[in-house]
């Protein structure tokens, strides 16, 4: 007689290395499913902190508006008629709407080749005017120098606020270019400041830093058309919707200048709290779309667990009706089963989670910094959703091993002895 069973060890090796495959893959299964909800909730998050790094320096609760041709006759005048914002409007506005915070009126001239010329270098640069407080609306940083100030608007100087790059192309190699000249479209100015502007979006066609910005009321003078304002910058003060100030605006824009009210076309407007808050909402829709798949392939690999378990249950249906006899409790069995399904979850997803991770950093660093997206900005897991992936991780593995331990439970002692 042999003392080893060769085709029973055979058969033995088989099924540990099966258990093993099964194990590998049912691990990384888990591991791929952590890996791929911390993936898509990092992409949600650097969409979101794009958007909202575009227009960070843009205050939120702000509007822009402009006339445009009105499209219904009014009071003896026709349809397509063109009218214009001007000064006069400015003091009726902050006298009749209490809700407004900051009113600036601002004016673009129109882009000519070369406009811009210092004592050596010329560029073509966007040229605007406005009020001092336009810097409530448009925030900037000032690498030097001052802003516009009221006193420049009252007396009408021809002074400017030049963007960093306007700085760079005009005035090469020098440190400073304060109180240099350039000539605007032909008329002196005095540089006052050096600004760039801290959201990635602008109003206009040129972002702060290639852009020339002059009081108002001197542009106004340099372009010839009286006292025109192209387009009016509005925030609303605290706890007060900018889309009601931006409707009474126009309802009384339309008053001073004989518009009908109900000619919508009329008027034109951008309402940036508007725009906000329709992408914060959005984002939260993508957020919870991402949760639920990342979830769903999370849990693909979690039933895998759980039939492991189950099948660990089934080989060691003889063990388990050891321990029942030798005095071993239902709860330390139930303990023991969950404990491993646990562990064998959480040893394959926090790799998955640390690797999810990695990748988003190392994307960040080698291809996201590389590229001038504007809406895709750090592509990182936030603290809460690393925890809450860490808590669904550890729920989903109790639960993997809820079910075989139920069934552990149920085996009796004598029949477990029973089994070969």
């Amino acid at each position: 007689m042999e003392l080893f069973d060769l085709d029973k060890i055979e058969e033995i090796r088989i099924a540990i290395t099966r258990n093993k495959l099964r194990s590998f893959l049912t691990a990384f299964g888990v591991l791929w499913g952590i890996f791929m909800l911390t993936l898509m909730t990092g992409t949600g998050t650097g969409l979101k902190r794009g958007f909202v790094h575009g227009i960070d320096g843009f205050a939120n609760n702000s509007c822009f508006i402009g006339a445009a041709p009105t499209s219904m006759p009014y009071q003896g005048f026709q349809k397509g008629r063109m009218w214009y914002i001007r000064n006069r409007d400015l003091r009726i506005l902050t006298d009749s709407i209490p809700e407004i915070d900051y009113l600036s009126p601002l004016i673009v001239a129109p882009v000519y080749p070369n406009n811009a010329i210092s004592e050596t270098r010329s560029g073509t640069f966007s040229i605007r005017g406005i009020y001092p407080n336009y810097a409530e609306i448009e925030r900037q940083h000032l690498t030097e120098g001052r802003f516009i100030n009221e006193l420049d608007i009252q007396n009408n100087r021809k002074v400017c606020v030049i963007g960093t790059q306007v700085f760079e192309e005009l005035f090469p190699g020098k440190a400073s270019p304060l109180g240099q000249e350039i000539r605007l479209n032909g008329v002196h100015y005095t540089v006052m400041g050096v600004t760039y502007g801290i959201s990635d979006i602008s109003v206009g066609d040129s972002k702060l830093e290639n852009t020339i910005l002059v009081p108002l009321s001197t542009l106004q003078q340099l372009i010839n058309q009286g006292d025109v304002i192209h387009m009016l910058c509005v925030t609303s003060k605290s706890q007060i919707p900018v889309s009601r100030v931006e409707e009474r605006i126009k309802e009384l824009l339309k008053k001073i200048n004989h518009i009908d009210p109900q000619d919508s076309r009329a008027t034109w407007s951008v309402n940036l709290e508007e725009e906000f808050n329709l992408f914060i909402n959005l984002f939260a829709g993508i957020d919870i779309l991402i949760w639920i798949i990342g979830s769903g392939t999370l849990i693909a690999g979690i039933v895998g667990i759980s039939n492991i378990m189950l099948v660990s249950v089934r080989e060691r249906t003889r063990e388990i009706g050891i321990r029942r006899a030798l005095g071993a409790s239902p709860r330390t069995i139930l303990t023991q089963i969950m404990m491993e399904s646990l562990v064998l979850t959480v040893i394959a997803g926090v790799p998955g989670l640390c690797l999810g991770v990695y990748t988003l950093y190392l994307g960040d660093k080698y291809w996201i910094q590389k590229l001038d997206n504007v809406f895709f900005y750090k592509p990182m897991i936030t603290l809460e959703a690393a925890i809450t992936s860490i808590v669904i991780l550890i729920v989903c593995g109790l639960l993997a091993g809820s079910i075989p331990a139920s069934g552990a439970l149920r085996i009796k002692a004598i029949d477990a002895l029973r089994k070969e």
